[in-house]
């Protein structure tokens, strides 16, 4: 099944990755969902807009533990650098990703949509100024804007935001073009997201998957179906590839 998705990706005329919370799981990210989930211990009512806009100080508290004291410190695994390479070598053109870990790009890749935003930027609430997050003081109660004062949201989709642009319309046009769709450590269940590799497929384009377990596009859209973790099947595949370069 390797040497098959490696067929496909050789010879390809646009190769698009599309990734999920499985990619980052061996970096020490955990999933939102499922049995060890961060919503199995956490209620995930601080993440709304509304609760944060009229709590802020109680968002920030958990903001601040989770995504910045905990995840601050996960590193790009094997499965980013591979993806990384396989765009140096002009073989994977573009990655759409529902992770808002920032590993793809510290892994090197270049063009990556970020369907949900990014946690390593923060944006003014009142004056809209985007701000590195390492440029600002997060032991504050409530991060604040440098010119305006405004409380500072981290620059990721809360429940009840729209999905951010130009990474929605430029990842759905990614499914319009690309003839491979290379899908890592996403079950399919989060929409609208869920929808891309399925609008890839009604494109023509193949669908390799790449999970530890079946997920919903398993038997659905998937075309070459790659069970195991990421860092092992991403390294296996970069491998296969590179013998036949």
């Amino acid at each position: 099944m390797v040497a098959r998705a490696a067929d496909l990706i050789l010879n390809a005329n646009h190769v698009t990755a599309f990734t999920g919370a499985g990619i980052s799981v061996e970096s020490g990210i955990p999933p939102f969902r499922g049995e060890n989930g961060l919503w199995s211990k956490y209620d995930p009512s601080f993440l709304e807009i509304s609760f944060f806009h009229h709590h802020p100080k109680q968002s920030w508290k958990l903001i601040k533990e989770i995504f910045y004291d905990f995840f601050g410190k996960a590193e790009p695994n094997k499965a980013h650098f591979a993806l990384a390479e396989l765009e140096k070598l002009g073989l994977v053109k573009a990655v759409i990703t529902q992770n808002i870990d920032n590993l793809h790009q510290e892994a090197g890749s270049k063009t990556v949509y970020e369907f949900h935003g990014n946690s390593q930027r923060l944006v003014c609430t009142k004056c809209g100024t985007y701000f590195d997050v390492k440029e600002i003081d997060l032991s504050a109660e409530i991060p604040r804007c440098k010119n305006c004062g405004g409380i500072l949201k981290p620059d990721f989709i809360f429940f009840g935001e729209a999905i951010p642009e130009p990474a929605r319309s430029r990842s759905f046009e990614e499914a319009e073009t690309a003839d491979v769709f290379l899908v890592i450590g996403t079950t399919g269940e989060i929409m609208p997201a869920s929808l891309i590799p399925t609008e890839a497929k009604r494109n023509g384009a193949k669908i390799i998957e790449i999970n530890t377990e079946p997920s919903n596009y398993t038997r659905t859209i998937t075309d070459v179906f790659l069970k195991g973790k990421a860092t092992e099947k991403m390294q296996e595949l970069l491998n296969e590839i590179k013998l036949r370069l």
